[in-house]
């Protein structure tokens, strides 16, 4: 009975290793963790509903010529990176929140504030959808074509992005409770979209093509920290995403410099998907939603991480994902992915250790998030990467010391929607 069940578990690990369990259905049954995360009884939160400072308000509008530039009035659109004409619907809710908050730290007045909305919400609600249920992944911000990512037309489109889509929903939501007079573009969006199409089993799902044979792949989309915080947005708007909320449900725990960080069980190597720690998704659910005990406990983890990094190392580290203005373009400098710490890949998992980047989006949130010295170093640092008539750069390559001069959307609004959260507290 032993070498029986001995060969049986050999057996089962070899069939680990040569096939992907969530091509079969047997993932969750294999991989699922239940784990409690521990928590603490006090962070040091910054304390927000306070009035800005001449800085602040100077730094907000800096950020806000990049919305003023990259604005397209044939459709309301804002380019993801200055001076493209195109942008995935996470850029676009970028645009939006950014929008809205200009408007609420008093950059902008609420005649414009309400022109730009309003015409955003018609090419939402008039753009052409993928397959006739969810929006393409990327448009034309000029014509409103769907796109490939190099903004080459498509008629059929490239798929949809359900991290997006919950992004999305997260600014619906938002205006659903402070700007009733836009909830009839909602409905209408709401009524249009199929987005329960976006969602099996209360977890989500994106569409994409393949790049053997150009087929339709329906896949799981979303690792810890970016499930939750986009699985947000669906539940806010009455969607069943139970089974995508869940922090412990594939949680596995490696630790650096002695903090136990949270990672994602499903490797690449058996999922489709990296699972990049990275800054971004914890701190926008901070700003956005308000931390949840769970994703409290796990951002400050990866906060402190970094600054026990800079203490070892005394390289500033602030990683997340970015925008870069050397190929391959975008980039994810992370805690931990696919086996490895403090390692850059690029979008399809090539190594980018040279394009490591200090991350101003990521400077700025954790600054506004938490009151500590390090936080204040990565403001100190982060508060003068801007060019004043284009907006702010999107960091600093750690090897090089030379700026990242990439300008986005994604930036640019992280930044305005940082300096609304001090304000106003809570963004919803």
């Amino acid at each position: 009975m032993f070498l029986a069940g001995l060969t049986a578990s050999i057996y089962v690990i070899m069939w680990i290793e040569t096939v992907r369990p969530s091509d079969f259905g047997f993932y969750k049954d294999i991989f699922k963790r239940e784990i409690i995360i521990e928590t603490r009884e006090l962070y040091p939160m910054r304390k927000a509903g306070t009035q800005l400072t001449e800085e602040e308000i100077n730094i907000g509008k800096i950020a806000w010529k990049y919305f003023e530039n990259n604005y397209r009035p044939e459709t309301g659109f804002v380019n993801s990176v200055d001076k493209y004409n195109a942008t995935t619907l996470w850029d676009l809710t970028s645009s939006l929140m950014a929008t809205l908050s200009a408007y609420e730290i008093g950059i902008i007045d609420s005649a414009y504030c309400n022109h730009r909305l309003t015409k955003a919400f018609e090419s939402l609600t008039t753009m052409q959808l993928y397959d006739n249920k969810l929006p393409n992944k990327v448009y034309n911000t000029v014509s409103l074509e769907m796109t490939t990512y190099d903004n080459r037309p498509t008629p059929n489109g490239v798929g949809w992005s359900s991290m997006d889509i919950g992004r999305f929903l997260t600014f619906c939501n938002r205006i659903i409770h402070n700007y009733p007079q836009y909830t009839h573009y909602v409905k209408n969006i709401q009524n249009k979209w199929s987005l329960q199409s976006a969602i099996e089993d209360a977890s989500l799902t994106g569409i994409g093509l393949s790049f053997k044979d150009g087929k339709e792949m329906k896949v799981q989309e979303g690792k810890l920290g970016y499930e939750e915080y986009c699985g947000k947005g669906f539940q806010l708007m009455g969607y069943d995403v139970s089974n995508a909320m869940q922090y412990t449900d594939f949680i596995k725990f490696i630790k650096i410099y002695g903090e136990e960080i949270a990672t994602d069980s499903r490797e690449v190597k058996y999922h489709s998907g990296y699972n990049y720690v990275v800054s971004d998704p914890y701190i926008l659910d901070g700003i956005e939603h308000g931390f949840d005990k769970n994703s409290l406990e796990l951002a400050y983890r990866i906060f402190l991480v970094q600054k026990k990094r800079y203490e070892n190392t005394k390289i500033l580290t602030a990683v997340g994902e970015t925008h870069i203005d050397v190929k391959p373009w975008f980039v994810y400098n992370s805690v931990y992915v696919d086996g490895k710490i403090w390692h850059c890949v690029s979008e399809s998992g090539d190594d980018a250790t040279d394009l490591k980047t200090f991350s101003t989006a990521v400077a700025f949130g954790f600054y506004y998030l938490f009151d500590d010295s390090y936080s204040t170093l990565l403001f100190k640092k982060s508060k003068n990467l801007y060019n004043p008539d284009l907006g702010f750069y999107a960091g600093v390559y750690e090897t090089s010391g030379k700026t990242n001069t990439a300008i986005t959307a994604n930036v640019n609004g992280i930044i305005l929607e940082t300096l609304n959260y001090k304000l106003n507290k809570l963004v919803r």
